[in-house]
């Protein structure tokens, strides 16, 4: 009998905020929301930006001017928002009106005392500048050097970014300020706020849950596309020394795609069981839930955290992809709405799926997914959010261009939509079913994804199959976009609304249509209308991934065939005490009152504090040991 792998807890952060407790999705259809939850949106990211911190009852503004929720939302509503979703790159990450290109040295000799004016900011002056220099700041741009003579020195230049929005986090959210982030790359930073906020919003107690299973029944699967890219990860590596920078000892190893999982276990979630971390650049969070999936239905393990954390939005990430010519540039989006005599184009609509578009949006996101299998969920009463049965994942075989589509996102989708029908039925998969597209916002993915999407639409005998798209909020966080995707569906079932791609006034004569609906604008379905998602990944070099999602009614209807009905009331008592502490958490973040979960040095362990036996290893602050009678999966061959 396999086990159901259900989601007990999501969080993260993204463009469009927080993601648990619905907060990133309610911020995509905030205008459909009633007053109440349009406030808690709001003094949410208020909180989250530092536009204003709860203190006594009072929301008190940078400025140091007490007010109360109602008059705070009035007065910086507006700016709020405009700090969310895709829009221009703000100076808080880089300035992309004056991106460094290069230094050169200045081999002319210089007089003692002379002043020369060099195009760079002050702060990104090299480190080895001797003390004895005099630098004055002229301007943004502009630095005034009094040097003495005795060294060369520094020039850089800079120019203009022609792609100049991304799906940014909140502007003026900034994870290093939560715990000791100790010179950690960004998505490392962003790992600890993202996976901690899913722990904590679940309502349930870790050190409870993990003393229900054995230390090597829980798991943590994640990773990110690129690296960490920025300077504090493989970024400063590769160019330090061109900079006249030292190369610090942090540098490459918190680069690594696998930093994600690695700082979860170590810091977050103080794990010793099954760790692993799959890329598949824009398919990444898929394949690292497929792995949990499997691992789940197979009774390997019991508990698994999966997630993925990319913070991609650097001028050298930016520059790859454009010369790839995958990004929307400015040029082309004035272009695209025949604008002559603007200077820049609606920076906020950069990303148009399915429409007549021109490249997507990069974007920035952590987020992470909390599943069990359903029998310790239902003993535990964990809120129940929805159900993963399956996930499939293939490649696009032989192909001219590493870039290129290819077959392999056909069988994904078939393949899942065969599953699907057998589980919902087939009234259930054509009627009751929506499709979270990757809808990159290229012209390419938008024939081919679609062709892909229509092909398996028809053969299964659907006619209006619902299709929407997130990135057309949050951008392409690359490897952590499932993860987006998954976390944003859930907000379906909670409120009934399925988001449009209301970037999109149309759809592009080019795609395919038949058997779907493309969703224009937002659209009020019902909390139960839809029975399932199919979320959808057609990656780069080939790594395509469609998952399986069962709405959280429709994993309560098929847990209730599996056991009683008074296992199910006790369930609900249960659950009853775990929604509480969750709403509990929500509100304290809100007021900023909970601080991400980062213990660095707890309980280390090491080898002599381990008892071991035969039959057992028993590991200190673990109620379960770890079973070593471990079965011969090949007992026919001995």
């Amino acid at each position: 009998m396999a086990r159901l792998p259900v989601i007990v807890g999501f969080g993260g952060i993204n463009s469009a905020g927080r993601t648990s407790f619905h907060q990133a999705y309610r911020r995509i259809i905030f205008d459909l929301l009633p007053n109440d939850l349009q406030q808690e949106v709001l003094l949410d990211l208020a909180n989250i930006t530092q536009i204003a911190e709860f203190q006594n009852g009072l929301w008190l503004t940078a400025d140091g001017e007490a007010l109360d929720a109602e008059t705070l939302i009035d007065t910086f509503g507006e700016e709020i928002l405009a700090r969310t979703l895709i829009r221009r790159i703000h100076p808080s990450l880089f300035d992309v009106d004056n991106v460094v290109l290069h230094k050169s040295s200045a081999l002319s000799p210089v007089s003692e005392g002379e002043k020369l004016s060099f195009s760079v900011k002050t702060r990104s002056l090299p480190d080895n500048i001797p003390a004895n220099w005099q630098v004055k700041a002229l301007s943004n741009t502009h630095s005034e050097i009094t040097v003495d003579g005795t060294l060369e020195t520094f020039i850089k230049d800079t120019k203009s970014l022609s792609v100049k929005a991304a799906g940014q986090l909140p502007t003026g959210f900034d994870p290093a300020k939560l715990y000791q982030s100790r010179n950690h790359p960004r998505g490392l930073q962003m790992t600890v706020y993202g996976a901690s906020d899913a722990i904590l919003s679940s309502g349930l107690d870790w050190d409870v849950v993990r003393n229900q299973v054995a230390p090597d029944q829980i798991a943590v699967y994640a990773a990110n596309s690129i690296g960490q890219m920025d300077d504090l990860g493989f970024g400063g590596m590769l160019k330090s020394a061109l900079m006249g920078k030292r190369t610090t000892s942090k540098h490459l190893p918190l680069g690594y795609a696998q930093m994600p999982a690695d700082f979860v276990n170590a810091y977050v979630l103080g794990s010793v069981g099954n760790v692993g971390t799959s890329i598949g650049a824009c398919a990444t969070y898929f394949f690292n839930l497929e792995r949990a999936i499997e691992s789940i239905k197979s009774g390997k393990i019991r508990v698994a955290m999966v997630g993925g954390s990319d913070a991609p939005i650097t001028p050298e990430i930016i520059e790859g992809f454009r010369t790839m010519g995958a990004l929307a540039e400015d040029t082309a989006l004035l272009a695209l709405d025949l604008l002559e005599n603007q200077k820049e184009p609606d920076h906020t609509r950069s990303c148009r799926p399915f429409a007549q578009n021109c490249g997507f949006t990069i974007g920035e996101s952590s987020q992470w997914t909390l599943l069990m299998d359903d029998e310790l969920a239902i003993d535990l009463g964990a809120t129940i959010y929805g159900a993963i049965p399956a996930v499939y994942a293939f490649a696009d075989g032989y192909k001219k261009s590493i870039s290129a589509p290819g077959v392999g996102n056909y069988l994904t989708v078939s393949k899942a939509m065969a599953y699907l029908q057998n589980i919902i039925g087939k009234e259930g998969l054509t009627k009751h079913t929506f499709i979270q597209a990757h809808g990159t916002s290229t012209p390419q993915n938008r024939v081919t994804e679609s062709h892909v999407l229509s092909k398996a639409a028809t053969s299964f005998g659907a006619d209006a199959m619902p299709v929407t798209a997130m990135k057309a909020y949050l951008g392409h966080s690359q490897g952590t976009a499932g993860g987006d995707q998954l976390h944003l569906s859930l907000g379906v079932w909670e409120h009934g609304v399925l988001p449009g791609i209301v970037t999109s006034s149309e759809v592009a004569d080019d795609v395919y249509q038949a058997g779907l609906k493309f969703q224009l604008k937002h659209e009020e379905y019902g909390k139960t209308h839809f029975d399932a998602a199919l979320l959808n990944s057609k990656g780069f070099g080939g790594n395509n991934a469609t998952a399986v999602l069962l709405a959280p009614h429709k994993a309560i209807e098929l847990l209730k065939k599996r056991y009683s009905e008074e296992q199910i009331e006790e369930y609900y008592e249960k659950n009853a005490a775990i929604k509480s502490a969750a709403t509990a958490y929500n509100e304290a973040m809100i007021r900023g009152e909970i601080k991400p979960i980062y213990r660095f040095g707890f309980n280390v362990l090491g080898g002599e504090e381990l008892d071991i036996s035969e039959q057992q290893i028993k590991l200190p602050g673990y109620e379960i040991p770890v079973d070593l009678n471990v079965t011969n999966d090949f007992e026919d061959l001995i």
